[in-house]
């Protein structure tokens, strides 16, 4: 399983996962910080889930 956070720009923001998951449901929490340990400012923000052959991408906003 692969979860990608990108900016409104497109650039990658933060990797939350990318392992190999066993099958059921997840519950993932962004604290809102960048892979450079650097805390990111609030707004609209795209995640991209990738699980085997299903990927899908979504908005999303961060609130502070």
């Amino acid at each position: 399983m692969l979860l990608v956070v990108y900016d409104i720009l497109g650039r990658q923001v933060k990797t939350l996962v990318n392992t190999s998951q066993r099958a059921g449901y997840k519950s993932i929490k962004w604290n809102g910080i960048n892979d450079q340990g650097q805390l990111v400012s609030a707004g609209m923000y795209f995640y991209h889930l990738q699980a085997g052959k299903f990927s899908k991408v979504r908005k999303m906003v961060l609130l502070k």
